[in-house]
């Protein structure tokens, strides 16, 4: 389907939030023509929102040398699954929930080419779980992107049981063409980098609870004590604490106590205090959220 070292000719994404942009972007920068695919009008105005902003970003920052109208015209959007139909590979990237994946990517499947790969971008599920709901098992695995993605140096990739050998080689292909680095895991719960960064954050906020440190001094005490480009505080933010809430559960139920989200977590998203996406978190985000 595609070189080893070279994206995929054709790409779909399903979801067009910040991920699903931010991987859109990437591909589209690297070459590909990506399709992208949301459930209603609104979302898919928002999608295209998204996309075109961040590819104009990186026309003005010279982070590509193409003009802006190539790059667009590379990029479509809409709500039928039928824009999949020829695509190399789609990368599913619908909300951190067990069986809203499994239903999308069901879905997926079934209008793609028998000859397509598929990639969830979760961040905690089990690959091979999701695999479990597919026709095609062999042909899935995890493409799990940072936010945001365009700066993001690292994608991990997580080989489901039934993961093909000659995906595994051919996602870290995908991955160095776009400028980023591979790490390839095991299917475990949290994999490598939610398990321990969330260990991480989830500890920042308890020590947050407990009084020993303000937010800042807690965050400041990684980032220039230990070189961490963001404190765990300020990086929960940036991730969504909805989206942190939700990892913890999970890993909570798999992996036990050390994974227990705090009560702070808990009250915080009850109130929807989200982080930047809704303005406000541990801190403050101005012009950002509804």
């Amino acid at each position: 389907m595609s070189d080893v070292g070279a994206v995929p000719a054709t790409v779909g994404v399903l979801g067009g939030g910040r991920m699903g942009a931010g991987i859109a972007h990437a591909f589209v920068l690297a070459g590909s023509r990506v399709a992208v695919v949301e459930r209603d009008d609104d979302s898919v105005r928002m999608a295209r929102g998204r996309v075109l902003a961040t590819l104009m970003t990186s026309v003005e920052r010279e982070a590509t040398k193409e003009p802006l109208e190539d790059l667009t015209a590379r990029v479509g959007f809409g709500t039928d699954l039928a824009a999949f139909a020829d695509a190399a590979l789609v990368v599913e990237a619908v909300p951190e929930s067990l069986e809203l994946k499994v239903d999308a990517l069901s879905r997926v499947e079934a209008a793609v080419s028998p000859l397509a790969w598929l990639a969830s971008n979760t961040s905690s599920i089990s690959i091979t779980t999701l695999a479990n709901s597919l026709v095609r098992p062999e042909r899935f695995l995890g493409l799990h992107f940072f936010n945001p993605v365009p700066p993001s140096k690292l994608v991990e990739i997580v080989v489901g049981e039934k993961s093909a050998d000659e995906l595994v080689v051919a996602a870290q292909g995908w991955v160095a063409a776009l400028g980023k680095t591979p790490i390839t895991v095991k299917d475990v719960p949290g994999f490598a980098s939610s398990r321990l960064g969330l260990a991480l954050g989830l500890e920042a906020i308890r020590m947050l609870e407990d009084g020993v440190a303000s937010a800042e001094d807690i965050d400041a005490a990684m980032s220039l004590g230990y070189g961490h480009p963001m404190g765990p505080l300020k990086l929960t933010d940036v991730v969504g604490l909805d989206v942190r809430l939700g990892i913890a559960e999970y890993l909570h139920a798999m992996l036990g106590e050390r994974f227990a989200p705090p009560a702070l977590l808990r009250d915080m998203v009850e109130r929807g205090e989200l982080g930047r996406k809704s303005g406000k978190g541990f801190y403050e985000w101005p012009g950002e959220g509804s």
